[in-house]
């Protein structure tokens, strides 16, 4: 169910939102594609700080693991 909003934009935003229009995409449909199109950047942007969080947290118990394997290879 969509709920019907008012949002004043600068004609700035408005002439960008005008030209990110696709063919026959109605200006609110525009304003949600984008908006989604953001919001969905943003949440992968979150997921990915905090997979990095996660894996600085144990970088150096994975760095000594590693550095353990290496011992285990042998020289060709």
């Amino acid at each position: 169910m969509k709920s019907k909003t008012s949002v004043t934009l600068s004609p700035e935003v408005l002439a960008g939102v005008k030209r990110a229009a696709r063919r026959g995409e109605s200006r609110s449909r525009t304003i949600e594609r984008l908006l989604q199109e953001r919001l969905s950047e943003e949440a992968s942007r979150r997921a990915r700080e905090k997979e990095i969080a996660l894996i600085n947290r144990h970088a150096d118990e994975l760095n000594a693991e590693m550095a353990d394997v290496l011992t285990y290879q042998v020289k060709l």
